[in-house]
């Protein structure tokens, strides 16, 4: 009962009933970990657990790496160490992912290390960790080494490398790779093709782009919100008047995100009139509204010069705020472990 409702997010009923239990075991502190994963207190949460098992440090940093707190991830992941637990296949996907997040590139390179001097199994979900955390911090020489020296890969693997050309720029390449996948017999996903759809944006290949939408049909995969969205990106940097056609004929409502790109498109034009036009189908929509959109509106009415408009506009979203950025020193030489591995450049 209290696995259940922190999984769907109902944590103070999920207390309650932990509250009541007489004997908390390690599965009871791992689900309720994993449901406060959601909330900055889970290392307050964590501190409480009487006794800890490899299990519940595994909750932990998932947690973290769940919510985009990739340091702390690394943090509990030492700290796991200190006590004397060995990492198992589940810990090194968390902390591979934490490394992808950071694009610590040093960290990631240690903890492969680490995989192959501990003898951790190295399973498809291990591997797409690798290869997506290769990627992701830029060295894809050391993503195809480790994606071609498997000989087991399943779709996540094949997605990850797909995605790691197309946040490379490398959208050629991305587009033959998913030419390999079909003909090793992979299935493609919904995620296949979102990648996909990015690339295409990423290089401005639109008929490219077009092709990618009727494969996902005869796939008979749904075409969501995220990949009308890549659409609308894409289109929207040449032709305008196709990009909004396409949101006029969505199969679903429009989001903050396709609106978004398609008004950004018409800043790239200054394009005043379809702009407004826009704003007329997000007006529109109730759930939606225009709040989040004047901003962008104010910007295009001040590249046409249109300074009143650009001031109310300015004036309507006077109450919003931005949110500060922020900076972070990683560390290096984890846990230990230097990369020495001869399977790595």
């Amino acid at each position: 009962m209290a696995d259940g409702y922190a999984r769907i997010g109902e944590m103070e009923a999920a207390r309650e009933v932990f509250e009541m239990i007489p004997e908390r075991n390690c599965f009871v502190w791992s689900s309720t970990i994993n449901g406060r994963a959601m909330s900055l207190r889970l290392r307050l949460f964590f501190d409480w657990v009487p006794v800890r098992n490899l299990e519940i440090w595994n909750s932990m940093i998932a947690g973290y790496v769940q919510n985009g707190f990739g340091e702390k991830a690394l943090q509990a992941f030492e700290g796991m160490g200190a006590e004397g637990f060995e990492p198992d296949e589940f810990t090194a996907v968390s902390v591979l992912s934490a490394c992808a997040q950071l694009g610590n590139l040093d960290v990631g390179k240690q903890i492969h290390h680490m995989i192959e001097h501990k003898g951790i199994v190295v399973n498809p979900f291990v591997l797409s960790g690798l290869v997506d955390m290769y990627a992701k911090c830029g060295d894809l020489v050391n993503a195809m080494l480790v994606f071609e020296g498997f000989p087991e890969k399943n779709i996540f693997c094949w997605n990850a490398m797909i995605s790691g050309f197309a946040i490379n720029g490398k959208c050629k390449e991305a587009l033959e790779f998913f030419g390999r996948m079909e003909e090793s017999n992979i299935r493609p996903d919904g995620i296949t093709f979102l990648t996909m759809l990015s690339a295409c944006a990423h290089g401005g290949l639109v008929s490219e782009a077009l092709e990618v939408i009727s494969k996902m049909e005869g796939y008979r995969i749904e075409i969501g919100i995220k990949h009308y969205g890549c659409m609308v990106d894409l289109i929207g940097a040449g032709r305008l008047k196709e990009a909004y056609d396409l949101i006029v004929r969505m199969a679903m409502k429009p989001n903050d995100t396709v609106f978004g790109g398609m008004l950004g498109a018409c800043r790239i034009h200054s394009d005043m009139k379809m702009a407004e036009q826009v704003m007329k189908l997000i007006c529109e929509d109730p759930v939606t509204g225009a709040s989040s959109h004047n901003v962008l509106l104010s910007n295009i009415y001040a590249a046409s010069e249109k300074w009143e408009k650009a001031e109310r506009m300015k004036s309507i979203d006077g109450g919003s705020q931005r949110i500060p950025g922020c900076s972070s020193i990683i560390f290096s030489d984890f846990c230990g472990f230097k990369c020495t591995s001869p399977t790595l450049k």
